[in-house]
């Protein structure tokens, strides 16, 4: 225990070295009139004019005094006794987060005034590596960074035309960051800089693009390299405000490529031979040095010390991480709380490790406080010594020593008993599998895979193949395993893949294509690892394995008028030897090819080529366009039309018409005609039903689209079809009978599809002029919080996991408060009418003042990340979309926040 006397008046400033010489050319730096200010705030103002600097020798000096500041604050408040070890770290990385971003900044600038900005506002990424990753900066760190960018491309070029390729444009904006964080000047520096985590090290590129960093994680990523990257943090945001949302997609990008890498999806034990072998390496390095300093204690890397601590909960997270997402964390100490949570360590195994933790690094700054020196040994002399334990609240040398030896000691026995020798590393030695030296690493269920494939081999189907297909299939399979041992996923991949084999063994010709075209094996593994959804889409249309050959169509935009007319010839030429139109096959034809589209998109998302919002996008308009020719060929096939063209139009609602559909989106749809003839409602009505029936009918293709109508007048007891007077009486309910509140909460989201544009511009302007309809404000927020009650009690969720779109603080309730914003204030601001879909809406409210433009903001940017999970989970095959992300967990508040602000009462 520490002596009970308090010594923090006899070690400030006497302590440090440092701190003295900067308080005799700074003395006003001693001083404790901001104690009652974060220390946060205190650092984030002295940066202020750093913020606005614009020449680099300028920035560079005040960067270093603002950190000299920092440092005597720190030191003087830890020494004090008036902040705690998280505290100062968090400090001192928000110090080194602001020093890049800002020289980023400036930078990036520069570069872009000589050459031009990159193409499609691509940016840096600096990633924080280490201890600047994890928030966990010691006081006189190193940053360890490595610069990313997005993908490949020119600049646009400077005042002189002059351009640039991106990775030269970067390559200069991360020299000059070096430089303005790194060089010695006589201010000193900011931070000490180390680029040697970046792949292939010192020998390798200064800045890689995310392309290039995949191939080296999946060609040359070692398992050291997986520990570096487990704290890995993106330090910065885009030096563009106007580009966050195109960095948030890069950052994703990232995160899709690293956590693979870095976290398996099975038990990887062969981890704790990687960590063993790389802390064997590393102390042995330390005894080396240890030589040179008999009997003295390195806090840091010797036995007992603080990296092992970080190793013991690294190991945790390398062995479990992937199948356990809550130890996807950073902060050791959080790290070992949720080890506790899953009983991988006791509480008081616990209790003992972070107090050690706690207590070395404590001891580690006071170390590099004496003198701003990038040490971790404890010093031989005892006038030091004493120095270092009445920092640490000693007034006995002794007693500090005891205290030291006794955390270090547990330390080291609890590391020796993580990582001694496990008999889980041998759990698989045993197992008989096929080509053993393909399979050594990568599946969680080795005897799994292995009963799968003989499954396949005994089944009646593969007995029945000719002898040319079996052999075909015995050669193919053996990379077909390598294949999926190196996906992100390589249990459910090989499973998956085994079903698709099993699928199309019968088909020679894709037996050939998967044996004969690494490319297109490789990119099948890669989805059936990535999304279990698309695995079973892939699997039910093999057909689409052609589409794989091709990268030009297959991850380019789609251009979809030019497939429309594409698909109208194919569909002309579909037909019987009579001349008629064969329905059958154009059924198929359109399935087939509107499958392809929805492929060549999927392929585009898993490959992170598309945001959320791009893919809804694409997908409406897949789905538009589909309708448009489907309503040409039933039309067409009608018998005793009266007219060339209808008088009709498909109106499409929710998903489909606030173009957010998914990929098994249903199409919530009514139909609007406008024609005099006699004929006209029984015409149009078997119009529709003709139109139904090419989307929903299964044939040997598939099937394209499950229908909902019941939005159309009275629901499921109205017409099908409505003439557009009579739709309009209904939603203005004439004669008192007509559309309820949630009808016209449903009219938010509608839009004029496919169809007779007269039409088209009719319910528009009808819908503009329902919406804006005046409402009694009270009326409005009754009737939405009672509509929302009842979709809350619809979608009860009984779990402790966040279901991101119809929990309290989720999609639905976001939705739903725009809805109410258009309906109880479009009568005096028009804009709300317009389909722009509910970010774009949220934010129009803040402007407007409709809400607090702030928070609508922040829940604007909460919606797209939670569309974003939700999307996630849909294509991991997930029926509901519910996570235990913390970092989505704490939407909730600010969406709650808005709608108390607005509705002001919760519904639940």
């Amino acid at each position: 225990m520490n002596d009970p006397l308090d010594f923090y008046h006899q070690v400030w400033p006497k302590h440090s070295e440092y701190a003295k010489r900067w308080l005799n050319r700074f003395p006003e730096w001693d001083t404790t009139d901001s104690d009652d200010e974060h220390l946060l705030n205190c650092i984030e103002i002295w940066l202020e004019k750093a913020r606005e600097l614009t020449d680099e020798r300028a920035l560079m000096t005040e960067l270093r005094l603002v950190r000299q500041r920092s440092m005597i604050e720190i030191m003087r408040r830890d020494l004090q006794g008036k902040v705690d070890l998280f505290d100062v770290t968090e400090a001192l990385s928000f110090l080194a987060d602001a020093a890049v971003q800002i020289s980023l900044k400036l930078s990036h600038r520069l570069q872009a005034e000589r050459f031009g900005e990159p193409a499609n506002g691509d940016c840096l990424m600096v990633v924080g590596m280490g201890k600047l990753g994890g928030f966990e900066l010691n006081a006189s760190s190193d940053i360890d960074l490595i610069f990313l960018y997005n993908q490949d491309g020119e600049t646009q070029g400077g005042p002189t035309g002059k351009s640039q390729s991106h990775a030269e444009f970067f390559n200069q904006v991360g020299k000059r960051i070096i430089k303005i964080i790194s060089e010695v000047t006589d201010e000193g520096f900011v931070f000490r800089v180390d680029m040697r985590l970046r792949p292939n090290g010192d020998s390798g590129p200064l800045v890689v693009s995310l392309d290039m960093l995949e191939e080296y994680f999946v060609v040359q990523g070692r398992e050291w390299e997986r520990y570096a990257w487990i704290k890995a943090r993106v330090v910065n945001w885009a030096v563009d405000p106007a580009q966050d949302a195109a960095f948030q997609q890069n950052l994703d990008n990232l995160n899709n490529i690293v956590r693979p890498f870095v976290f398996r999806k099975y038990l990887d034990f062969g981890s704790i031979r990687a960590l063993r072998a790389l802390h064997v390496q590393i102390r042995n390095e330390v005894s080396k040095r240890e030589n040179q300093h008999p009997g003295s204690v390195h806090v840091k890397l010797g036995r007992g010390g603080i990296r092992e601590i970080e190793f013991t909960a690294q190991a945790f997270q390398l062995i479990r991480g992937g199948r356990e997402p809550k130890l996807q964390l950073r902060r050791t100490v959080d790290v070992l709380e949720v080890c506790v949570e899953l009983g991988l360590i006791t509480a008081d195994d616990h209790d003992k490790l972070v107090a050690a933790y706690r207590f070395l690094r404590n001891l580690e700054h006071r170390l590099q406080y004496v003198d701003d020196a990038q040490t971790h040994r404890l010093p031989a002399s005892p006038t030091e010594v004493l120095r270092i334990a009445r920092s640490m609240g000693f007034q006995d040398p002794g007693n500090f020593i005891k205290a030291l030896n006794r955390h270090m000691g547990y330390v080291a026995s609890h590391f020796d008993v993580v990582f001694g020798d496990k008999q889980e590393d041998e759990e698989t030695s045993s197992l008989e599998l096929p080509w053993a030296d393909t399979l050594t690493q990568g599946f969680s269920d080795p005897q799994a895979a292995q009963d799968r494939y003989q499954h396949l081999i005994e089944s009646s189907r593969y007995q029945a193949l000719p002898s040319a297909h079996r052999e075909r299939v015995d050669r193919l399979m053996p990379t077909v395993l390598a294949a999926a041992g190196a996906s992100s996923a390589p249990d459910s991949c090989w499973r998956h893949f085994c079903d698709l084999i099993e699928t199309v063994s019968r088909r020679g010709a894709y037996l050939s294509l998967l044996d004969e075209y690494p490319i297109a094996r490789m990119r099948v593994s890669r989805m059936l690892a990535a999304s279990p959804w698309a695995a079973k889409f892939l699997i039910r249309h093999p057909l689409l394995l052609d589409e794989l050959l091709d990268s030009r169509t297959l991850l380019t935009p789609p251009d979809f008028n030019q497939w429309k007319q594409v698909l109208r010839d194919m569909l002309n030429q579909a037909k019987l030897p009579d001349g008629q139109p064969d329905l059958e096959r154009q059924m198929d034809l359109i399935r087939e090819q509107h499958h392809a589209q929805l492929f060549r998109v999927l392929t585009q998302d898993l490959e992170n080529l598309l945001t959320v919002e791009h893919v809804s996008d694409l997908l409406s308009e897949l789905a538009d366009c589909t309708l448009e020719v489907i309503l040409e060929c039933a039309w067409d096939q009608l018998p005793k039309r009266h007219r060339a063209q209808p008088k009709f139009a498909v109106i499409a609602y929710g998903k489909h018409g606030g173009k957010e559909l998914g990929y098994s989106s249903d199409l919530d749809l009514i139909f609007l005609f406008e024609d005099d003839d006699d004929r006209a409602p029984d015409l149009y009505a078997q119009l529709a039903k003709r139109m139904n029936r090419w989307l929903t009918t299964q044939t040997a293709a598939g099937t394209l689209f499950e229908t909902d109508f019941r939005l159309r007048p009275n629901g499921e007891a109205g017409l099908l079809v409505s003439s557009v007077k009579s739709f309009e009486d209904y939603q203005r309910r004439e004669g008192g009978v007509g559309a309820w509140f949630w009808e016209h909460q449903a009219l938010t989201r509608a839009r004029f599809c496919v169809g007779d544009a007269e039409i088209g511009k009719k319910f528009e302007t009808l819908r503009e002029e329902i919406l804006q309809l005046p409402r009694n404000w009270e009326d409005v927020k009754k009737e939405v919080i009672g509509m929302r009650q009842k979709m809350l009690e619809g979608h009860p969720n009984h779990s402790e996991l966040f279901d991101v779109k119809h929990d309290l603080g989720g999609m639905v309730d976001v939705e739903f408060m725009v809805q109410a914003l258009v309906l109880g204030h479009a009568h005096t601001h028009h804009d709300l009418t317009k389909n722009k879909g509910n970010i774009a809406l949220l934010k129009k409210a803040g402007e407007l003042g409709l809400v607090p433009a702030d928070l609508a903001n922040y829940v604007a940017d909460a919606y797209r990340q939670l569309r974003a999970k939700q999307h996630a989970l849909r294509l991991a095959g997930l029926d509901k979309s519910r996570t235990s992300d913390p970092a989505l967990m704490v939407l909730k508040k600010p969406i709650r926040k808005l709608w108390e602000t607005l509705l002001g009462q919760d519904a639940g």
